[in-house]
């Protein structure tokens, strides 16, 4: 049996339908784990010990009445658990971050998927710059004037916050559309946050693919398709999950970044390929586990437990 901390947003409030943590921890529960879950504001750092204010808890298969809690108590993370779930959602703003700082004080004694270090590395738009060959063409920056030239040379482009996440802020430029500058404003006079420009992939149409990873390794594939006239395929702005097999490829892509996600600690990793090219590796808290296993009964979860178990043994 392992003690299991997750540090997540409340667990009352999630679906349970499609959440991707829900299944980690029923996995967790049905293979006897014991659980707490905590809030991250709860961490608190004293002499070199971590500890947390965590609720155990006992679920169930039941819509609005999924989660009994037990009385709250105080963790040594140092010492009264095994693995911590960093399972948070983004925004990845300076809270994160700091989260990510105190983690690693007990990291690897408390096994933390995934390392909280390598998740502070690994932005997921900033990642997929180390491997040249495999994305669109791309530009990071809070210049305007290269931002404005990169429109110019590339035509069509999608315009995205570095840290934002489940879609938010994409916007989709038209080669020439003259609003780029005065996006750019917008954005700055809340965040100094550099912008992502990329080159449009007309295949998202078709779908953005999101590939689950587990310690390096490829286990399966759903699709994401926009609705219709829109850019942004998530499934939480509105897009729809689809079965989808593994293209050579997407294969290809999952050889050439699986050894680099295995050596940081990255266990449980979703990367999202759009045509043939890689846009985004997502290592905070990846999504579509529950869509995996109902399509083609992979159950993602199932397979990281095993990884995080042998890890512990």
């Amino acid at each position: 049996m392992l003690r299991v901390a997750i540090q997540m947003d409340p667990v009352e409030a999630v679906n349970i339908e499609s959440d991707t943590t829900w299944l980690m921890m029923t996995t967790a529960q049905d293979r006897g784990h014991a659980q707490w879950v905590y809030d991250f504001r709860t961490l608190a750092l004293e002499d070199g010990r971590l500890f947390c204010r965590a609720r155990p808890v006992t679920l169930r298969q039941i819509p609005g009445d999924h989660v009994t809690f037990g009385a709250e108590v105080k963790l040594d993370l140092a010492e009264d658990v095994d693995v911590i779930l960093m399972r948070q959602d983004p925004p990845f703003d300076m809270a994160y971050v700091t989260a990510t700082y105190l983690l690693e004080t007990v990291h690897p004694k408390t096994l933390v998927v995934n390392d909280p270090a390598e998740v502070r590395s690994a932005p997921e738009k900033l990642l997929v710059t180390q491997f040249p060959g495999l994305t669109p063409p791309t530009l990071i920056s809070s210049d305007p004037v290269a931002l404005v030239d990169f429109h110019e040379r590339h035509g069509d482009v999608v315009l995205k916050p570095l840290h934002g996440a489940a879609g938010s802020g994409v916007v989709k430029l038209k080669a020439g559309d003259p609003n780029l500058e005065a996006l750019v404003e917008i954005h700055m006079t809340g965040s100094r946050d550099p912008l992502v420009i990329q080159k449009f992939i007309p295949a998202v149409s078709k779908g953005d693919k999101r590939i689950l990873l587990i310690d390096g390794e490829p286990v399966g594939a759903i699709n994401r398709i926009p609705a219709k006239d829109q850019v942004r395929s998530n499934l939480r702005v509105g897009g729809t999950a689809a079965p989808v097999e593994l293209t050579a490829r997407d294969r290809e892509i999952c050889a050439a970044i699986g050894p680099t996600l295995k050596a940081r600690g990255l266990i449980f990793v979703g990367i999202d390929v759009i045509g043939d090219w890689l846009t985004e590796i997502n290592v905070t808290s990846p999504t579509g586990a529950q869509q995996l296993k109902a399509f083609n009964g992979v159950d993602a979860t199932a397979l990281m437990w095993d990884v995080v178990e042998k890890k512990r043994a």
